[in-house]
């Protein structure tokens, strides 16, 4: 595998969960009213993206459903609070407490899922 491939990968996943991020934002509270910083926070999916390289080969050898669940969403937090923290605080009436609620919520769910999807081979 080539030695660049992973850093690659991690830079085109943020990019494009970044840009999808600007055209759902743009679409719910139009392009002309989406601030400077909120453009500039999707450039930290870029960094973010590098997190789950480190615990997604953990899980996918992790024997233990509970253990491999942990391993993707310790993967998954920081790119997904990014993504969903910066469009959350754009709505009028937002709320930390739900917003932080519902990210714990669609943390914890799909990680048990990819747990149980995504199984070592024995």
């Amino acid at each position: 595998m080539n030695a660049s491939f992973l850093p690659r990968t991690a830079l085109i996943t943020g990019v494009i969960i970044g840009a999808l991020n600007i055209v759902f934002g743009g679409l719910e509270y139009g392009f002309a009213s989406l601030p400077v910083w909120f453009y500039l926070v999707q450039l930290l999916l870029i960094p973010a993206m590098l997190v789950p390289m480190f615990y997604f080969p953990q899980a996918a050898v992790a024997h233990d459903y509970l253990r491999r669940a942990a391993y993707f969403a310790m993967g998954w937090a920081v790119p997904f609070a990014i993504y969903k923290f910066s469009l959350d605080v754009l709505s009028p009436t937002f709320s930390p407490a739900a917003s932080l609620s519902s990210y714990v919520v669609v943390i914890a769910a799909f990680s048990l899922i990819m747990a149980a999807i995504r199984k070592p081979m024995k």
